[in-house]
């Protein structure tokens, strides 16, 4: 049996994204077709992942106004986030896409911006059956741990930052 599956990426570990964007560089390796929505890193970022995500032709998209901590407006960074959604919901039925990545969107749910069953209930009747979702983010709700296919927890055991004060490094952070 075949189908497109949906791949959790949560906890509290560094390398959510990075793993998402290992599967991805492997899709592309097999002339898979790949896209994918930020959902909380600022809309002008030009972190790594884009860079060489723009060269290798795969749309990546931050839609964000940075991370919610260092937020100024707490309703504009939920609008982001909600307008996010309806972007990736119209790549997800597009059809233009084996593997779409939904990068940070569990924190859009834990927040209570979206109900996770709501998001579930679309992801059933809508997701396209050969179409691969990953989803990645801190405190995957238990209603898309339960839907998912994969999910993975990422757990910090030793940490750069909290043992050493090394600050986040570029192509290793971002």
């Amino acid at each position: 049996m075949t189908k497109g599956l949906v791949i959790v990426n949560t906890g509290n570990g560094k390398g959510k994204t990075t793993a998402a964007i290992g599967l991805l560089t492997r899709a592309w390796g097999r002339d898979m077709r790949l896209g994918g929505i930020q959902f909380l890193k600022h809309e002008k970022a030009s972190y790594g992942e884009l860079r060489a995500f723009e060269r290798m032709g795969i749309t990546l998209t931050p839609v964000g106004d940075g991370f919610t901590w260092m937020s100024r407006d707490m309703d504009e960074t939920q609008a982001k986030a909600l307008h996010g959604w309806e972007l990736a919901k119209a790549q997800i039925l597009s059809g233009a896409y084996d593997i779409f990545l939904l990068d940070e969107f569990t924190y859009v749910m834990h927040f209570g911006w979206l109900d996770a069953a709501e998001v579930v209930d679309w992801l059933r009747t809508n997701k396209p059956p050969m179409l691969h979702l990953i989803i990645t983010g801190r405190d995957a709700p238990q209603a898309l741990i339960d839907y998912a296919d994969l999910v993975t927890e990422m757990r910090e055991i030793k940490h750069p930052f909290r043992e050493q004060g090394i600050k986040a490094q570029r192509g290793i952070e971002f």
